[in-house]
């Protein structure tokens, strides 16, 4: 090879590896980012339509679920609310055969969109009205959550028992508009 042939071979070479140089890391490396990020979003978005497509699926019940609850909650007015609790206390009390010792409410302002009725309601009686008073407070439609129930015993026998229990009842303040 002579000096002429080496040169230009030379020349045609180091220009052959700068362009490599450079689609390497301005195209090429920049590009399969972008395609990277690229899939990542389109994943992304393919799984945000299909739990769309799965709330639109199940929307009635969800809707009838929403109604359900807001149907059950407590009323905004808190001495409706409160005068409604103490109601369904009595009617849980009465079909249970359990006897309430103490009820002490009180409201919590926990968000703007609802405010929480917390109870403690203390009841006495044998183990099956104690679990029959549970029962009723459980079964009814009323937005109320049992937090924490305390069972102790008043005789040596377990004949005479206690139950504290602590629940929130739910009053939802704003409504949705038809």
């Amino acid at each position: 090879m002579n000096i002429k042939n080496r040169q230009q071979f030379l020349v045609i070479l180091t220009i052959a590896a700068a362009a490599l140089y450079v689609g390497v890391n301005f195209i090429i490396t920049p590009l399969t980012g972008w395609w990277s990020s690229r899939q990542a979003q389109i994943r992304e978005l393919r799984t945000r339509v299909s739990e769309g497509q799965q709330l639109i699926r199940r929307g009635a019940s969800v809707q009838s679920s929403w109604d359900a609850m807001r149907k059950n909650s407590l009323p905004a007015n808190t001495s409706l609310a409160e005068q409604q609790v103490l109601k369904a206390v009595d009617e849980w009390s009465q079909n249970s055969g359990a006897e309430v010792t103490s009820l002490m409410p009180q409201w919590k302002n926990d968000s703007t969109n609802y405010l929480t009725l917390a109870c403690r309601v203390e009841t006495s009686g044998n183990l099956g009205t104690l679990s029959k008073f549970l029962y009723e407070l459980e079964k009814g439609p009323m937005a109320v959550r049992l937090d924490s129930v305390e069972l102790g015993s008043r005789d040596k026998d377990g004949t005479q028992m206690t139950l504290s229990t602590d629940l929130n009842g739910l009053a939802l303040t704003l409504q949705d508009k038809p």
